[in-house]
């Protein structure tokens, strides 16, 4: 394969600054915001070197957060650290850190502040 099968990722969300906010305190990044004609984005930080696909927060009146559609999953080197700060945040923790076998790591996953469903994964 010439690629990994993902090549972006969108997060519906209601309110942007909430969002933006959220995100910034559970993973302790900067996301740049990027208005295109009324379509917004918070823009994540990306490497185009490292492994992993890029992503975006986006308000627009056809994205609506759900808990019911595809699970996104964040890189972690430790699940722990951002589910520690999902609640203070204003998210809510719905599995924590959980071993999924010696070999694939650890998961945990939470509800967003705007209804998303979410999950973090690492190695331990």
């Amino acid at each position: 394969m010439e690629h990994n099968m993902f090549a972006w990722i969108e997060i519906p969300v209601s309110d942007m600054a909430r969002a933006q906010k959220f995100y910034e305190a559970v993973f302790k990044i900067d996301i740049e915001l990027v208005n295109f004609d009324g379509f917004e984005m918070g823009w994540f930080p990306f490497d185009k070197d490292a492994r992993g696909a890029a992503g975006t927060l986006v308000k627009q009146e056809s994205y609506i957060p759900s808990t019911e559609g595809p699970l996104v999953y964040f890189f972690s080197t430790d699940v722990q650290k951002e589910l520690d700060r999902v609640e203070a945040a204003g998210g809510k923790i719905y599995q924590e850190k959980t071993q999924i076998s010696e070999e694939h790591g650890y998961m945990a996953a939470f509800i967003d502040s705007e209804g998303n469903r979410v999950a973090l994964h690492s190695q331990k």
